[in-house]
């Protein structure tokens, strides 16, 4: 059985797994939280995010056109630093994802709950069956996700079209003075939230190994996806500041304009659109996890168990099994109330932050001999670690990540010592 996996992944279906793994469930909640912050003043973020999000893509997209992995960017620093270094960042997008998937389902499952008027126990088992799609779906291979996934982001821009065009008749000038209700700091305040909007680019780097003409295709796909995210953020914003769409009685600003536009069946839209964005996210992200995991397996960072192989579509299926596991206990512990929404959406905040500030880091070391591709990842790595000050308590996480990692090596070292020792 060959080590490397089919390429299958093509140009739209590149485009529909970038935009599907970043856009995400923010652009249901994050425009009305930032004008909630900062009132109009919230749109100079969203503007100076909108110039920011083409480096910290393009950081990620040259070196997945360089240096094409199934480890993605677990891979790059273990080329920029070394294979320490290398494992424990692999282990953080790994260790996060069987959190940030579940919360991605029951985000889209939740909205869905609400339109139909369903209760908790039918959110969780609309959640269950979402993951349960996008492991089946990249255990079948990425040709077929990367179909389902285009069908599902022309979806959704469908819809977030239709509403962006249906609310802008009903935008106010008025609603945009004053600017700066709360300052200019505000608005600052309101970017750190935004940068949540545009993480996802080091998601797809582990699908990199895939794509049918890298070289090509990479750079491509990440402009594209980028142009088409940052415009749908940004007018997504432009009407809920225009419609004076959020405060204290909406956060969910999406919703209630789509509700403005078409009544009472816009809550079913809105319940249909959360299920598509949060299903198109866990699709991108389990298939990424699952490379991720056969290439940790494969440089003898995670158990071999990882490393298997589906006979019959070469695809990861030891990492397939491991998500799923996981993704039963995170539930279980929900639907046991064990631990809340809350917490686990705050779990996996720094570990995803880290990732992409190694990678940035990474890209300054591996791509300082083209002057554009150094300056673009430093860009991305200043950036990322102010982004990273704001971190607080979640960092506790990646740490006791990075401790289990260095002990289960010391471990493995010292029982190599022992054997050596007893041979001689």
């Amino acid at each position: 059985m060959s080590n490397n996996f089919n390429k299958t992944i093509r140009l739209p279906q590149a485009i529909a797994l970038y935009i599907g793994a970043v856009l995400g469930s923010g652009i249901l909640i994050i425009p009305g939280l930032a004008a909630e912050m900062a009132g109009p003043a919230s749109m100079l973020a969203w503007g100076a995010m909108m110039i920011l999000v083409l480096p910290l893509a393009l950081c990620m997209a040259f070196l997945s056109q360089k240096y094409p992995s199934a480890g993605g960017v677990s891979h790059f620093v273990t080329k920029a630093f070394g294979n320490r270094a290398g494992a424990i960042i692999g282990w953080f997008f790994l260790m996060s994802v069987p959190i940030g998937a579940p919360i991605a389902a029951l985000t889209g499952a939740s909205y869905l709950s609400s339109a139909f008027g369903i209760g908790i126990n039918a959110t969780i088992i609309i959640a269950a069956f979402m993951l349960i799609i996008a492991i089946t779906i990249n255990l079948i291979g990425m040709n077929i996700a990367g179909g389902v996934q285009v069908a599902v982001v022309i979806s959704i821009i469908v819809i977030l079209v239709i509403s962006i065009f249906g609310a802008i008749p009903s935008i106010k000038a008025y609603n945009f003075t004053p600017f700066m209700p709360k300052g200019f700091v505000s608005a600052f305040k309101a970017s750190t939230i935004l940068f949540w909007c545009f993480i996802g680019w080091e998601a797809v780097s582990h699908l990199s190994e895939e794509f049918v003409n890298p070289e090509k295709d990479v750079i491509k796909a990440t402009i594209i996806s980028a142009i088409i995210v940052g415009l749908l953020y940004f007018m997504t914003a432009l009407i809920t500041v225009g419609t004076n769409s959020y405060g204290a009685g909406s956060k969910a600003a999406l919703v209630s304009i789509i509700e403005r536009i078409l009544g009472p069946s816009g809550a079913v839209i809105v319940g249909i659109v959360s299920l598509l964005i949060c299903t198109a996210t866990v699709i991108a992200y389990v298939g990424a996890a699952s490379r991720l995991a056969f290439s940790l397996s494969q440089s003898g960072e995670a158990p071999k168990f990882f490393g298997l192989i589906s006979r019959k579509y070469n695809t990861p299926v030891g990492g397939l099994i491991f998500l799923a596991l996981c993704f039963f206990v995170v539930l279980t512990l929900y639907f046991l109330k064990i631990v809340s929404l809350t917490t686990l959406i705050q779990l996996p905040n720094a570990t995803f932050i880290l990732t992409y500030l190694a990678g940035c880091a990474a890209g300054v070391v591996l791509l300082k001999d083209n002057k554009i591709e150094f300056i673009v990842s430093l860009i991305s790595l200043i950036s990322t670690i102010i982004i990273f000050i704001f971190a607080g308590w979640a960092i506790t996480y990646p740490l006791t990540i990075s401790v289990s990692v260095i002990a289960v090596k010391l471990v493995k070292k010292k029982r190599s010592l022992k054997v050596i020792v007893e041979k001689n």
